[in-house]
């Protein structure tokens, strides 16, 4: 199970480099998509390191049971 969670942190990291990579292609443009796809990039890579953290507490409380 924690394996799975292992890679689910990275899905997370993969979403947000893709809406870095478009926000960059739409950059200069008067789209409002820029802001969606500022969130998806600021909320994903939120995600990863509030996954990764929590994943690092679980694994750590685990090994001093």
């Amino acid at each position: 199970m924690i394996n799975i969670l292992r890679y689910t942190e990275y899905i997370y990291l993969v979403v947000a480099f893709f809406s870095l990579y478009r926000l960059i292609g739409i950059w200069g443009t008067e789209s409002d998509e820029i802001y969606l796809f500022l969130f998806f990039f600021v909320v994903s890579l939120g995600m990863f390191f509030f996954r990764r953290n929590f994943r690092r507490k679980f694994e750590k409380r685990n090994k001093e049971k």
